[in-house]
């Protein structure tokens, strides 16, 4: 696996200046969840750094990417570019950056849609990609506030803002999505 400083540089030269800020916040507020709760902290940076990695490739390139890998894609993920990242970007961490931790590979695949019963480094990543400082919602503050405070109730709250934000702008919610918001209601 390539050391996470020369993932970085590289991550520099692919994303957009945009992402990349995103990137990196996303990256920092991971580590510091991994500390609060007490998870590895370079997976939590290096799953951080990589959970958007996909994201420069086009939609036609991740979905190449995930046929050719034998990955199976739903009928969410073959319309939403949003949601194929992250199975494309697991597949590019170990193609092009050597990462064969599955623990890290999964907290990527599972960070746009949560999954039930998600491992601590998989919620640290789904939640510090909603919650990074560059991130600016109505509510978010007290979000924040709560997901420091307990994971599993910040994880219930952004998964509730997350299909409730949905739901108004009528866009289709995956199931996956719908299935880790039941999971963790009850």
């Amino acid at each position: 696996m390539q050391p996470r400083d020369e993932i970085q540089a590289d991550l520099k030269q692919t994303l957009s200046a945009k992402r990349y800020c995103h990137t990196m916040s996303v990256m920092y507020t991971a580590a510091s969840l991994a500390m609060r709760y007490n998870e590895n902290v370079e997976s939590a940076m290096l799953a951080a750094l990589l959970h958007d990695c996909a994201r420069q490739l086009s939609f036609e390139e991740m979905l190449d990417l995930c046929k050719q890998h034998d990955l199976h894609i739903s009928v969410h993920e073959q319309k939403t570019p949003a949601l194929l990242h992250a199975k494309a970007g697991a597949t590019l961490a170990t193609v092009k950056y050597g990462v064969e931790d599955e623990r890290i590979l999964d907290a990527i695949r599972c960070h746009t849609t949560g999954k039930p019963a998600m491992n601590t480094l998989e919620k640290i990543v789904f939640l510090a990609d909603y919650i990074e400082p560059e991130r600016q919602r109505v509510g978010l503050d007290e979000i924040r506030t709560l997901v420091f405070t307990n994971l599993d109730m910040g994880l219930l709250s952004v998964l509730k803002n997350s299909l409730s934000y949905l739901e108004q702008t009528q866009t289709d919610i995956d199931t996956m999505t719908m299935q880790t918001y039941q999971y963790y209601k009850h």
